[in-house]
């Protein structure tokens, strides 16, 4: 390839993981940044991408030190959102000026609180479409999609063609606040009920009464998201219906989380709502229902 980019994944777990292995498989210089367990497995076997079309070991440089950001041209932010200051705050010394930083996590307002941790730095929102996990160290299993949309920044264009050459299909917007919030949506309507009852969506959803509590989470968000001024885009019960015959066997992030007793990202999608909802003089009870439930099952991890 003829001008290959430094890239720092900065959190990789498997969404990082994933972005940063199809970069590594293209030519470019990638580091993930990652827990211990994963950094040894990866420095010793490769980094195992299993996914929907090839399974196969890829040799790519692994750090648990956040420094490893210092000279990369881009960075992927892909923490969880609970700990997006913090991380923000231990790269800022690192990193090289005009970096790109790009935002691939969960929640509707990460960029803007990076940018506080972060001032003068590039940073780009991201909403990310891939269902995978860590089936071990070291070792990612993807199961379906693989496509990012980039909010406009200075250098997002030309790292999204390298992302296109990369096999990872991607889209500049200018509505990516109205992306975002799409997919907050579609996360408050599945991640909860799948970690409250530790089934996949394809399974969930055939439940007694499941679709009506699907359809009024949607509908709270929508009213919340009006009231926020924020024009979601497409049809969310068509989306919801679309996820479901596309990822059948696919447990929210949040299941994952309370399956392996760690704290979740529940605050920063139902229960972003319900804040917001309150702030707003917006009723959210199936929101306020869900996500007081998830904290409960939090609570004894």
């Amino acid at each position: 390839m003829s001008n290959p980019l430094k890239i720092t994944v900065m959190g990789a777990g498997a969404v990082g993981c994933y972005f940063g292995g199809m970069l590594a498989r293209a030519g470019h210089a990638v580091t993930l940044v990652a827990r211990p367990q994963h950094v040894n497995a990866i420095e010793r076997d490769g980094l195992r991408m299993e996914t929907v079309s090839f399974d196969e070991r890829v040799r790519l440089a692994a750090s648990s030190d956040p420094a490893a950001v210092a000279g990369a041209d881009v960075v992927l932010f892909s923490v969880k959102s609970t700990d997006t200051e913090a991380a923000g705050a231990q790269i800022a010394p690192h990193l090289k000026p005009g970096a790109l930083v790009l935002t691939l996590q969960n929640g509707v307002d990460n960029a803007e609180r990076l940018r506080t941790v972060l001032p003068g730095a590039q940073v780009a929102a991201a909403v990310v479409y891939v269902a995978t996990e860590m089936a071990g160290p070291g070792h990612l299993l993807h199961k379906g999609r693989g496509d990012l949309v980039i909010e406009p920044a200075p250098g997002s264009a030309a790292f999204a063609q390298a992302l296109m050459a990369a096999g990872v299909p991607t889209e500049i917007s200018d509505n990516v606040r109205g992306a975002l919030w799409s997919k907050l949506v579609l996360n408050c309507a599945f991640n909860a009920i799948s970690a409250i009852v530790q089934l996949p969506y394809g399974k969930f959803v055939q439940g007694p009464g499941v679709p009506k509590l699907m359809a009024d989470l949607v509908a709270e968000c929508l009213a919340v998201a009006q009231a926020e001024g924020v024009p979601v885009p497409g049809d969310m019960g068509a989306a919801c219906r679309k996820l479901i015959e596309a990822m059948p066997g696919q447990y929210s992030s949040t299941a994952q989380d309370l399956a392996r007793h760690k704290l979740t990202e529940i605050d920063y999608l139902n229960g972003l709502i319900v804040r917001r909802g309150e702030a707003l003089g917006i009723a959210t009870p199936a929101n306020n229902a869900v996500w007081a439930l998830v904290k409960l099952l939090e609570g004894k991890s």
